[in-house]
């Protein structure tokens, strides 16, 4: 019982899901610093506070994704500076959760502009958080930005950990970025609770379809000191939630669900994958309702 309570108590919270995924804040006097590191020719990841985001550099101008939060947001323009004086052109949400997005305003002041999908700003515009600046362009299924000679795709794939995740993809250079449900090495997020699970599983499929060589994702793990993964990473992503859906199954049908499952239901083969002990019994919690509720 304890975790369909839990998943109660989050939908009830309405917007406190969207921080879920916070990390703990950095000790008393401590400043958490900027990290950039290089991805491919002119493409970059910028790593604060355990949260990740990419961005492109064109002599015309640069792609900025996920200005994180207020916090983060002037060092992150601090350290796009130390790389280029080109213009800030954009700034992408991959999706309307506040804890990726709050820090825009100082690339406002920059004169970017602000794109996402139509559905983050129906929902940003729900929430009215005052900290987030409003997207000025929307996306429907694609959107080519270009700047100079650099092009990069805004692709929306169907709804997963949320229904407005944009894919970001430079195609010359064969990188994407996906925040919060394209895990690498660890299983999927503890806040599934307000997820697409159908409509993820085939969001994989559709991601895997598309030509590209590295996937910068949206927080940065210890396990993962790069910040990206490959194909693979999302093949075994795949196996494993293809996996915890047909246990779940049949965990449901010997009446396991919801109240026994999480603390029955082990995936021994993904024993290894980052916060394992923590995520799956959320994990299996919500495939129980899934089932529940006439899952074929």
């Amino acid at each position: 019982m304890r975790f369909s309570l839990v998943f109660t108590v989050i939908l009830s919270a309405g917007a406190s899901v969207v921080w879920a995924q916070q990390p703990a804040p950095p000790a008393a006097g401590a400043a958490p610093a900027g990290v950039v590191k290089p991805v491919a020719d002119g493409v970059y990841l910028f790593e604060f506070a355990g949260y990740q985001s990419m961005f492109v550099i064109d002599p015309a101008g640069v792609v900025i994704t996920d200005p994180i939060s207020p916090a983060a947001a002037p060092v992150y323009l601090a350290e796009v500076r130390k790389l280029t004086s080109a213009p800030i052109k954009y700034v992408v949400y991959s999706h309307h959760h506040f804890d990726h997005i709050a820090g825009g305003a100082p690339f406002k002041q920059a004169g970017a502009v602000f794109v996402a999908h139509r559905n983050a700003k129906v929902q940003l515009e729900r929430l009215k958080n005052a900290a987030v600046v409003p997207p000025d362009q929307t996306v429907d299924e694609s959107k080519t930005l270009t700047v100079g000679r650099t092009k990069v795709d805004l692709l929306y794939l169907g709804r997963n950990h949320s229904d407005n995740s944009l894919v970001v993809s430079v195609p010359a250079r064969k990188v994407i970025y996906a925040a919060d449900w394209l895990p690498v090495g660890e299983l999927i997020w503890r806040n599934v609770f307000d997820s697409y699970i159908d409509e993820w599983f085939e969001g994989i499929d559709r991601v895997l379809a598309l030509d590209w060589e590295k996937l910068v994702v949206g927080h940065a793990r210890a396990h993962n000191p790069k910040g990206w993964g490959t194909k693979d990473d999302v093949r075994a992503f795949k196996a494993y939630f293809t996996d915890l859906k047909e246990a779940v199954r049949v965990a449901y049908l010997q009446g396991l669900c919801p109240n026994r499952a999480p603390n029955e239901v082990k995936l021994p083969k993904y024993a290894q994958l980052f916060e394992y002990e923590e995520f799956l019994p959320m994990n299996v919690d919500r495939m129980c309702l899934y089932w529940r509720n006439g899952w074929q």
